[in-house]
C-alpha cells in the first residue's frame, strides 16, 4: 500500500473513532511503528491532525467549538461506555441529589437514572427534557441565557443558582484536559462549570480520549479540584502520574 492510501485510510479511521494509536495502525497495515509515526508527523505537518503520546487525536482549536449536532454523531460508542461506568459512581442513596453539566457524553447518563427519585439539576434543557421520562425524577433546569452552540445556560444567573446548591456529586464534561487541568473555549460556560465544582461534594469528569492533551481557552478546573475521571483510553504516562499526585480516581471505560 502507497504511503499516501494508507494515511487517507488513517485520517477515515480519526474521524469514525476520534483518536488512532501507532501500535493499532502498524499492525493493521502491516508496517513498522517507525512507518506509522512518519506518516502521523506528515500529517500533522499539514495540519489534518494533532499528535499526541503514542498516536493522534482530530486537529482542534480554541477559536472552532463543535456545535451538539456535530458532538451527538462523535465517538458515541466510547460516550455510553463511559457513562456506564459513570452509573457506578452515581450515589448510593437514590434520593441523593445529581448535578449533570451540559454535553453529549453527560446526556448518556440518563438511561442510568431510572429508579432514581431524588432531585436532577442541570443548564442543559435538552437533558432535563431527557430526564423528565423518569417521572420520580425532580428535575430542576438552572437559569440562564442558552448558548446555541452548546445548548447550555450559561451567565451571572446560572452561577448565582449554583450558589446555595450542594449536590451529592456533580458530572461534568470539559473540552480539554492536560496538565494544567480541565479547559473550555468559552468564558461563560467555563465561569458555570467552575461554579458547579465547587458547589458538588464529589466531581467527576466525563472525558473521551480526544479530549486528553488538549488545551483550550479557559481553565475551570484544577487537577486538584477534581476526585474522579472517566475516559476510554489510558492517558500518557506523564499525566497518569499528575492524576495520581492530584489524587484523582482514573476509571476506564
Amino acid at each position: 500500500m502507497y504511503a499516501r492510501e494508507r494515511q487517507r485510510r488513517i485520517l477515515d479511521e480519526l474521524s469514525r473513532t476520534g483518536r488512532v494509536t501507532v501500535t493499532e495502525l502498524a499492525a493493521r497495515f502491516e508496517v513498522t511503528t517507525e512507518t506509522l509515526r512518519r506518516d502521523l508527523d506528515q500529517l500533522a505537518e499539514q495540519a489534518l491532525l494533532v499528535r499526541v503520546h503514542g498516536g493522534a487525536v482530530p486537529r482542534r482549536t480554541s477559536e472552532v467549538e463543535p456545535d451538539l449536532v456535530s458532538r451527538r454523531v462523535t465517538n458515541i460508542e466510547a460516550k455510553r461506555r463511559i457513562a456506564r461506568v459513570a452509573a457506578a459512581l452515581l450515589p448510593s442513596d437514590p434520593r441523593a441529589a445529581v448535578l449533570l453539566d451540559a454535553g453529549t457524553t453527560t446526556a448518556e447518563l440518563l438511561p442510568h437514572l431510572s429508579g432514581r427519585r431524588g432531585p436532577v439539576i442541570t443548564n442543559a434543557p435538552a437533558i432535563a427534557q431527557g430526564a423528565l421520562v423518569h417521572t420520580d425524577l425532580a428535575v430542576h433546569v438552572l437559569p440562564g441565557r442558552v448558548r446555541p452552540t452548546t445548548e447550555a445556560a450559561v451567565g451571572s444567573s446560572t452561577v448565582q443558582a449554583l450558589h446555595p446548591l450542594h449536590p451529592e456529586v456533580a458530572f461534568l464534561g470539559c473540552n480539554g484536559l492536560d496538565a494544567e487541568g480541565f479547559t473550555t473555549p468559552d468564558p461563560d460556560e467555563a465561569a458555570v462549570k467552575t461554579a458547579m465544582v465547587r458547589s458538588a461534594g464529589r466531581r467527576v469528569v466525563l472525558a473521551d480520549s480526544t479530549k486528553i492533551g488538549a488545551r483550550h481557552l479557559v481553565s475551570f478546573a484544577a487537577l486538584t479540584d477534581i476526585d474522579a475521571l472517566i475516559t476510554d483510553a489510558d492517558p500518557p504516562a506523564d499525566l497518569q502520574q499528575l492524576l495520581a499526585d492530584a489524587g484523582i480516581e482514573v476509571h476506564l471505560a
